[in-house]
């Protein structure tokens, strides 16, 4: 995340949180087939569940956007941290091989408001640590 020397640490947690309410409100109002998650949907419901157990969309801030760099899948393990520490926020579903789009934007919303409230904590307790 590329932010000019006037923002501080809490404006970036803000503004990551404010580009994560803009992708969940994406993803409550469109069809996920027309959303930046497409392709997490994809790999989530068509992928072998008996070779994959997880399917990550990386995220990065750009421009005040939330922009999905790539989707991946992980058999079993952790991410390397050197992938981890190169995006803004991660979300990371289970491999459900049919599971129906209804299913699959309740899940995300679930989790990209757990992002968007985690976002939201660390602005507000790196704002009291300044």
């Amino acid at each position: 995340m590329i932010l000019d020397d006037s923002d501080t640490p809490a404006a970036e947690y803000e503004a990551l949180a404010d580009a994560l309410k803009d992708l969940r409100d994406e993803i409550a109002a469109e069809p996920i087939k027309e959303s930046r998650l497409e392709g997490l949907f994809d790999e989530a419901t068509t992928s072998d569940p008996q070779i994959w157990n997880t399917v990550t969309a990386f995220i990065d801030l750009e421009d005040g956007r939330a922009v999905v760099t790539e989707e991946s899948k992980l058999a079993r393990g952790k991410w390397a941290p050197e992938i981890v520490d190169d995006c803004d926020a991660m979300v990371t579903v289970d491999i459900e091989y049919g599971q129906m789009p209804d299913e699959f934007k309740y899940s995300v919303l679930k989790k990209l408001d757990g992002k968007i409230e985690q976002a939201q904590e660390r602005a507000d307790a790196t704002r009291a640590n300044e």
